[in-house]
């Protein structure tokens, strides 16, 4: 192994006060014998940051120089004959600290790449067995940390593993993008490398990484580093084998190549570098020596430190790691009001998977009510179905299963199950006159103290609360669906909600885990606003001759799918609504489509079918214009983003949030914009359309 002293040098000096360093605690673990066979001593590295054990364990300059101390330490002591890494419980790591590297330029980026790489193979080349032990988060880094050890456990539950560096403007570069590979084939490389990551961030469970073989054992239980160190001794004494299928490296390895190279020009456009990089990266892993691949993984991460979608993706995480812990507006936490107890109104989907996030965040008795024991004993049933589910995958234990569904309750009647309730929430048709009506009769069964929420997407809560005698009380908690999935919650404030109100609204929603934005009290709040100017500029330019295809085919690399598939995804019926009360509200900006009107009416839920062409029967509903004016994608285009651009700023102007930076977490968190787009400000900024920051 190279000297390492100049590199180590370079990275204290690009060192910033900003990094949260992860230490590198190491101690000697005496394994045990084996049909009497000794397994010899491991040194046990243990990676931690200090802090509690929500904040993840990352890797900045000064965090890979500890875990280089130790690894050195463990390799020179003669009495260690293998190595071990794990984590802080239920985190390894979750990859390179950004914020401790976003300042430095391509000089620091490259001195950590080349680092990290430097650091990590020792683990595999210094001359003892070495082991990963995954137990828990891994990320990035964290997944490459293990992936350079000559074996790898898994915690069954371990909730989040991949390499998401290509939805951040990166590529996975210390050793993911070469590795992976060839451990498990091009094909599930694709998969985590690239298909994921432009898949919103998604991420693999425990059990899901050892089927695609990125671990040679999975463990589940409190004793999963029990059970791994077991493992370990008999690997290393010879009682257990690892055996891996050989990675094909013919056909299958191009056409691997061609289907990533389709995800990235349907999901991107070929407009992100990262994702278009990542792509070669997996192809010359096909030949590449170790050396080779390491280098182009380095000269990759150098080149993408200068593209402005990685300033966009530093961006976008800054949001979701700041700003969306610190919501701006948000009142002082001690004016919260403790929430021991949650009402429901309403039984269907939306109540029930409400229902479901309440019962399994806040561990509070959560009670569904509806207008027949019929409905509440659906919804009810829902609910318990869906904890099976969680006990079945592993998610939660037989104990927690059961403690949930006797959370879990429903009634007709809201007169007594609502009296000692803290925090009740509707989640009825979207009209104002029928929620008005079960505000009136929740008011009578609550106490003047609780807080009265509202699920509405559109409607005025200051106008449903107008008529209520607590009127301050009323606080609008506007979820995304799924609602297990989507992290946003608008809080919206109505003209006379209380700071009281809001302060619970936000301490609730903080203790959902959601991503919680204060709203103004407009029509649509923000991302249903902001996505109904885009439906209506799409619906506009498609009625007007340009065909649905042409329309769809416009957006890759902008939005986070195609308008019309968006819209099928939505239900036509559902946008329909939306663009009706924009249209209400802003009859010269909003448009409301004919053709869909014709559609919803219809009762046709997409307009593809399953071939993925148009559906013949709504192609006989769209309009047909005398003298149709049919766009160029690039122009369609150009009109949606200068609709949206003209929508951002008079909603700035309005004052429907604080600032762009809200705009943008909404469209990432709610709707799904790309962080390497840095949500839709930023990128309306790169397209031309102005300046907003």
């Amino acid at each position: 192994m190279s000297d390492l002293t100049p590199l180590l040098a370079r990275a204290q000096e690009i060192s910033s006060d900003a990094e949260r360093v992860t230490r590198a605690h190491l101690r000697k673990v005496t394994l045990p014998p084996v049909d009497g066979k000794p397994a010899g001593v491991m040194g046990l590295i243990t990676l931690d940051n200090g802090e509690d054990h929500t904040k993840p364990n990352t890797f900045g300059p000064r965090s890979l120089i500890e875990l280089n101390t130790a690894i050195d330490a463990a390799l020179a002591d003669d009495e260690i004959t293998s190595l071990g890494v794990t984590g802080k419980p239920f985190i390894l790591a979750a990859g390179a600290d950004l914020t401790s590297i976003s300042g430095g330029g391509p000089d620091a980026v490259r001195v950590v790449a080349e680092l990290g790489h430097a650091v990590f193979r020792k683990l595999g080349d210094g001359g003892k067995p070495s082991f990963g032990f995954v137990n828990g988060l891994a990320l990035g880094g964290g997944l490459e940390v293990a992936l350079h050890c000559d074996y790898r456990t898994v915690m069954d539950s371990a909730p989040a593993l991949g390499l998401p560096e290509v939805m951040l403007g990166l590529v996975p570069g210390w050793g993911g993008a070469y590795l992976v590979p060839n451990l498990i084939g091009a094909d599930k490389a694709v998969t985590v490398i690239v298909e994921n990551p432009l898949n919103n961030g998604k991420t693999l469970g425990g059990k899901a990484a050892f089927g695609l073989g990125l671990a040679d054992a999975c463990f589940s239980g409190a004793d999963f580093l029990e059970q791994s160190l077991l493992w370990a001794a008999r690997v290393l004494t010879g009682a257990e084998t690892v055996e891996r299928p050989e990675v094909d490296r013919g056909e299958a390895w191009d056409a691997a190549v061609a289907r990533a190279e389709g995800i990235v020009q349907a999901k991107t456009g070929g407009a992100s570098p990262a994702a278009r990089k990542a792509v070669e990266l997996i192809a010359g892993a096909k030949t590449a020596t170790r050396d080779e691949g390491f280098a182009a993984e380095n000269d990759a991460l150098e080149a993408m430190s200068q593209t402005p979608e990685l300033l966009a993706s530093l961006y976008s995480f800054d949001l979701v790691q700041k700003r969306a812990k610190r919501p701006a507006g948000a009142p002082d936490r001690s004016l919260a009001r403790p929430v021991g107890k949650v009402g429901i109104v309403g039984a269907g989907l939306m109540a029930s998977q409400l229902a479901l996030l309440f019962v399994r965040r806040l561990q509070v008795p959560v009670v569904l009510t509806d207008l027949d024991q019929e409905r509440v004993d659906k919804g009810v049933g829902y609910v318990h179905a869906e904890i099976d589910k969680l006990l079945a995958k592993g998610r939660i234990n037989a104990d927690k299963a059961n403690r949930f569904k006797g959370l879990v309750t429903g009634a007709v009647d809201k007169g007594e199950v609502f009296a000692d309730a803290d925090f009740v929430i509707e989640a009825v048709f979207e009209e104002m006159s029928v929620k008005k009506a079960v505000f009136a009769d929740v008011e009578k069964a609550v106490s003047p103290e609780c807080i009265l929420a509202t699920n509405t997407s559109s409607l005025s809560i200051t106008e449903m609360a107008a008529d209520l005698e607590h009127p301050e009380r009323v606080v609008g908690f506007h979820f995304f669906n799924p609602v297990a999935v989507m992290p946003l919650l608008e809080i919206v404030k109505g003209e006379q909600t209380d700071d009281a109100a809001l302060a619970t609204a936000f301490a609730t929603g903080k203790a959902l885990k959601k991503t919680t934005i204060l709203v103004k009290d407009s029509p649509s709040f923000i991302a249903n606003r902001l996505l109904g100017r885009f439906m209506s500029e799409v619906g506009r330019i498609a009625d007007a001759g340009t065909p649905v295809p042409v329309v769809d085919g416009a957006f890759a690399g902008v939005a986070p799918m195609p308008p019309f598939v968006l819209l099928s995804l939505v239900g036509p019926a559902i946008a329909l609504h939306n663009n009706e009360t924009l249209h209400r509200a802003f009859p010269d900006r909003f448009y409301v489509s004919p053709a869909l009107q014709r559609v919803v009416e219809a009762r046709k839920g997409s307009y593809y079918g399953p071939d993925g062409a148009i559906d013949p029967e709504v192609e006989a509903l769209l309009e047909k214009p005398a003298n149709p004016e049919v766009l160029d994608a690039a122009e369609v285009r150009r009109r949606t983003l200068a609709g949206l651009a003209e929508e951002a700023r008079l909603m700035l102007d309005e004052g429907v949030v604080a600032a762009p930076e809200d705009l943008d977490l909404a469209m990432i968190t709610g709707a799904g914009f790309s962080f390497w787009n840095g949500g839709l400000t930023m990128l309306l900024q790169r397209e031309g359309f102005g300046t907003f920051h």
